[in-house]
């Protein structure tokens, strides 16, 4: 358990790295985004949510990667398309069961979970944010021309 523990846990620290770095990128794309334009349409509305969103799953999926790699390295699963398959099932917390990690590594498999928990939760905050600034700007929008 204790193994399990201080080799989990390091890479959650790694995936936090990883997430805070795709937080950054997205964030700052889209501030950027947003300073550039008076009146956003609709249409670069949508492919700046969407590049947003698109760099946030880039990062849980390489999250999900790195877990992969570290089954294969510990000789958990024969291929990687099975250890990403367990990774990805296990990060977003499905957990199916039909694949499951030796008794002396089990501690992993909720530890990957936490992990995931934690990640899309900040995903999902990133998100929230970006459309709460959209219509803030759309509703400031409608005032001003309304006046």
């Amino acid at each position: 358990m204790f193994l399990s523990l201080m080799i989990g846990l390091p890479l959650i620290l790694l995936c936090l790295l990883l997430q805070t770095v795709m937080v950054a990128l997205s964030l700052r794309r889209y501030a950027e985004y947003r300073r550039g334009l008076s009146q956003p349409s609709l249409g670069s509305t949508i492919l700046i949510l969407s590049l947003v969103m698109l760099l946030l799953l880039v990062g849980n999926f390489v999250q999900m990667a790195i877990w992969a790699v570290l089954f294969i390295a510990l000789d958990e699963f024969q291929s990687f398309s099975q250890a990403l398959y367990f990774s990805g099932v296990t990060f977003t917390t499905v957990g199916y069961g039909d694949l499951v990690l030796s008794t002396p590594r089990q501690l992993l498999s909720p530890i990957e979970a936490a992990n995931g928990i934690l990640m899309f939760g900040v995903s999902t905050a990133v998100m929230t944010t970006a459309l709460g600034d959209v219509v803030k700007h759309y509703t400031q929008h409608q005032k001003s021309s309304q006046t």
